[in-house]
Order: structure tokens, then C-alpha cells, then sequence
């Protein structure tokens, strides 16, 4: 009789586990150790011949941080996951390996702040490495800006701010005819509602500081990929540049992925609604939801992604920044912060942080103004936070 494949909530729950090796304890054990002691000159010595796999010192494999990352890269499709200290960690980690000195990149614009300067300031003045920005919303934009010196494209979809879409495997298989390196962040739509590596992107990269450790306790990031590229990132980008995550964040972690695919249901059931309810609002210009069927890219959507997450953004109807700021400091149940993916509900204007991180240039290219307003949509009751949206709207 055929085995009946596992469904995600029993492999995160179990895969990746050795409980007999820990006493049948249901929670694993949090190894917080520096090093690991050998029983002579040749087990030592075996280890360093294997060591993107081997238990030598914590700054490269650990017990905890094993079960973590065996678990991501179940969960996104891939043979192997390398956690980070934070998401930017992870990204950095990967483009360092995908660019090259003097090459070029095409990156979609209106991805993380963090990562536009990586690019547009970081890399160009140390690695003298152009970049060619594009929307991402037409594949010939990709195809137009390749040129015989680019290594690497990179895609966040949905994308920072107004969530636009890229064809994932159409750019996969245009990057593969040309010999260029893909990576992906999918910190949006996390493994249980968007599979990149299965559409033939190359690496898969996350801010676990979001979805993945949903509870606004820890930040991290990764990189899943295959065995070849994940080994060869170790034995560089992650060994040279040491930003390796803590057993206890990534203990951390592997009590989070237990209720992932349970909390992404109720984050995509509240922020639906509050999307339809915004999308009809008469003071909001314009709602970026994916999942809505007004959003532009509706269909492919509906083609790339099986769910949808928690976060959005809208457009008020005015450039009163008075009357913005109104809004804003009105919501009770709505904090303000930066981040998102926690169970909490969170507001930010992204133009409060971009225009403070990003050249006037790179800004403008954004489309962003201060009316752009990001919400996070958590697991409150979903009926009180329409409510409170919808007091702070009267105000205005």
C-alpha cells in the first residue's frame, strides 16, 4: 500500500526530532555550548573533513541549531537551511556569494530598505557592482536588463510596500537560460503559502524574526537552497563572516514552526477581512492586498501563492500630514512599530524609515508618501480591529 504523504503541521511537529536520543523528551534540548570534545586524533580529525555537517564549535553546526534549520528546509521544499543572526545577515550572506566584483544585478525595486542600500551603496562602492532596478510586474523588464555581466536576480514577492507580484518561475527559467543565480525573499508569504524553490529559484531567504518565530521574541534569518549551494555559502559567506544565530533562538524557532501553519490560517482569515472592509472604505485611495480581487496581480496570485499572510498596506485619502498623523495616533488595539509577523497587530508608515535610510532617489522610486500606511494583522479578535480602524478613520 502506497505511504500517504504527511501533511506540514506533522512534519514540523516531528521531522528532524531524535527524541530517543534525549530521554523522549517531547521538547528538544537547548545544547548551549561553545565546542564539542572528541575521543581522539582521528574523530577530530573526520569531523574537519566534514565539517558543514559535524558538531565541532557552535559558531558553525549546532544540536539545536540543527533541528531548526533540518525543519525550514522540510517545510520550504529544500535540502538544506542555514540560520543567521537576522534576516539582513542571511540576505548579505547570500548575495556576497551570488555577486561578483564589477558584475551587475537585477533587483526589483521596492524590496527591504536594508536591502536597496545593500545594493545601491553597500556593494557598488565596495565591490564596484551595478544594479538595475525594475517594477518586477513584466518579465520582459528582467529579460531587458540582464546583461553578459549579471550574476544574480533578486526577487521579494509580494514586494516591500505595495506588494506587487513577480512571475516566480517565469524569471526562474529566464535566469536559468542566461546562467544567473536567483534568490528569493519570501518572508511574506513563508514556505506554507508560497514554494519558490519548487518554481527554480536557486536560494530561498526569510527574516524568521516574522512569521517563522511569530511572537516578536527573536530575530533571525535564513537561507534554504540545495546541498551544493547551502555547503558552499558554509564554508564562506557563513564561516568567514560569522553571523551564525544562538541555540536559544533557534530553540525558539522550533517552537514557533510548531503553530506556523495554524497561525497562518488566522492571519490570512483576519487580514482578508480587514482588507475587503478597507477596500470599500469610502476615506481609503487604494488597498495592496494580493488576495483581494481588486489587487492588480489577483490571478497570479492565485497561480504562485495557496494563502495569503497578515500584511498589507493602504492609501488614505489625503496628504494632510495632520490629518494622517490623526489616523495614525488614534488606534488603540493597532500598535506602532517596525517589524510584523507577530501575534500581535501593528500600524507603520514605511515612509517614516525610508525616508531617513533611502537617498531622495532611491525614495522617489519607491512611490511611496506618508499616506502609505502598513498594517500587520495578528490573531485579535478580528471584529475589534475593524472597530478600531474604522474609529480612527471618522477622525479624518
Amino acid at each position: 500500500m502506497k505511504k500517504k504523504k504527511r501533511q506540514i503541521e506533522t512534519d514540523l511537529a516531528h521531522f528532524g526530532e531524535e527524541r530517543e536520543a534525549y530521554s523522549g523528551a517531547v521538547v528538544s534540548p537547548i545544547f548551549q555550548t561553545s565546542l564539542f570534545t572528541f575521543k581522539d586524533w582521528d574523530a577530530i580529525s573526520d569531523a574537519f573533513d566534514n565539517r558543514t555537517t559535524s558538531f565541532i564549535y557552535s559558531r558553525g553546526n549546532n544540536p539545536t541549531v540543527d533541528i531548526a534549520q533540518k525543519k525550514l528546509a522540510k517545510l520550504a521544499g529544500g535540502e538544506r537551511a542555514l540560520l543567521f543572526g537576522s534576516g539582513m545577515a542571511a540576505i548579505s550572506a547570500a548575495v556576497l556569494h551570488c555577486a561578483k566584483n564589477g558584475g551587475h544585478v537585477v533587483s526589483v525595486k521596492n524590496i527591504y530598505g536594508p536591502a536597496n542600500n545593500l545594493f545601491y551603496t553597500y556593494l557598488k562602492d565596495k565591490m564596484d557592482l551595478s544594479v538595475s532596478f525594475v517594477s518586477g510586474v513584466d518579465i520582459k523588464e528582467f529579460e531587458d536588463a540582464i546583461t553578459d555581466a549579471t550574476s544574480l536576480i533578486y526577487l521579494e514577492s509580494p514586494s516591500s510596500g505595495i506588494f506587487s507580484l513577480q512571475d516566480i518561475a517565469a524569471v526562474a527559467k529566464l535566469a536559468k537560460s542566461r546562467g544567473v543565480k536567483t534568490i528569493i525573499d519570501n518572508t511574506w508569504a513563508t514556505p506554507c503559502f508560497q514554494k519558490p524553490l519548487k518554481m527554480g529559484i536557486d536560494l530561498e531567504v526569510h527574516s524568521c524574526t516574522k512569521y517563522i518565530g511569530g511572537h516578536s521574541d527573536l530575530v533571525a534569518g535564513v537561507i534554504i537552497g540545495s546541498n551544493d549551494l547551502l555547503d558552499a555559502i558554509y564554508v564562506r559567506e557563513y564561516e568567514w563572516l560569522g553571523g551564525k544565530i544562538s541555540p536559544m533562538e533557534s530553540w525558539l524557532i522550533t517552537r514557533s514552526l510548531q503553530t506556523l501553519p495554524a497561525r497562518m490560517k488566522i492571519h490570512e482569515t483576519n487580514a482578508l477581512q480587514i482588507a475587503s472592509f478597507l477596500d470599500e472604505h469610502p476615506k481609503i485611495e487604494k488597498v495592496n492586498h494580493p488576495g483581494l480581487k481588486s489587487f492588480d496581480q489577483y490571478e497570479l496570485g492565485k497561480k504562485q501563492m495557496s494563502g495569503y499572510s497578515g500584511l498589507l498596506s493602504f492609501r488614505l485619502k489625503t496628504n494632510d500630514l495632520k490629518k494622517i498623523k490623526t489616523f495614525f495616533n488614534s488606534l488603540e488595539i493597532f500598535q506602532i512599530g517596525v517589524s510584523w509577523g507577530g501575534h500581535e497587530s501593528l500600524i507603520y508608515a514605511l515612509a517614516i524609515s525610508y525616508g531617513k535610510e533611502l537617498n531622495q532617489q532611491q525614495f522617489a522610486g519607491t512611490g511611496l508618501t506618508y499616506g502609505d500606511i502598513r498594517i500587520s494583522v495578528g490573531l485579535e479578535n478580528v471584529d475589534d480591529l475593524i472597530e478600531d480602524l474604522k474609529q480612527a478613520l471618522e477622525l479624518i
